[in-house]
């Protein structure tokens, strides 16, 4: 597994990287957003690690350009800021996940291994064939290609990130069921206490931009009142 640490705390990215690689994994270092997204570019990364607060190029300016770019890799925005707007802010701009400074080392394990966990098991199906799943699912001008973090409108793909297309993944693997909030924590974050309820609001609102014509009339990701979402089954 390969994991890209950025963050402009030299000694703290350091620590991080060789504690990610006594953990068997491979660790790169870039102290600044320009450095960071040279990187994230070029190389195939499992996980991202990204700071805010960077020279350069700041992090959310790094993670938008990923995004713009197709690339899902799973980021995990690693900050001191904690208020409700800079959360929001990470998740709009297309975050995963989101650590607080200062933190504990088996919270980031804990929440890597979440990440890289899912697409091990991805990857794992597709290869040993075990995924009984179609390789995709279409509805109007909606396509959704299972274990390929990949969807498309109008044969155009859309730049959303891996959380985001776990999100339809979920909800095209039964189309016309409604998942609840809790179920959708449980498969996504791994526990209905891993995330902010809140944060399934925005990432909803912010696919809703990204694949309705009308994002406040939406067609494809359906809201159920004081139950949850559901994807529709025919446009």
């Amino acid at each position: 597994m390969r994991v890209l640490v950025v963050e402009d705390a030299w000694r703290l990215a350091e620590a991080v990287a060789e504690i990610l690689r006594g953990e068997g994994w491979s660790a790169d270092v870039a102290t600044d957003g320009g450095r960071g997204a040279e990187l994230a570019a070029a190389g195939a990364y499992d996980c991202v690690l990204l700071d805010v607060m960077l020279p350069v190029m700041g992090g959310l300016d790094v993670l938008r350009g990923m995004r713009e770019a197709g690339d899902a890799t799973p980021v995990i925005l690693v900050t001191a800021r904690d208020a409700v707007p800079d959360r929001v802010a990470g998740l709009d701009a297309g975050a995963d996940d989101y650590l607080v400074k200062p933190f504990q080392l088996e919270e980031l394990l804990l929440r890597l291994n979440a990440h890289l966990r899912r697409r091990e098991r991805d990857r794992e199906r597709q290869h040993e064939g075990r995924d009984r799943r179609p390789e995709a699912f279409s509805v109007g001008d909606l396509e959704i290609r299972f274990g390929k973090y990949e969807v498309r409108m109008r044969g155009e793909v859309v730049a959303l990130s891996s959380r985001e297309i776990e999100l339809l993944e979920l909800l095209a693997s039964d189309p016309g069921a409604v998942f609840t909030r809790d179920q959708i924590l449980e498969a996504l974050w791994g526990s209905k206490e891993a995330a902010d309820p809140n944060s399934i609001t925005v990432m909803v609102r912010k696919i809703r931009e990204k694949i309705e014509d009308d994002p406040s009339k939406p067609r494809y990701l359906v809201t159920i009142w004081r139950v949850g979402y559901k994807l529709a089954e025919t446009i």
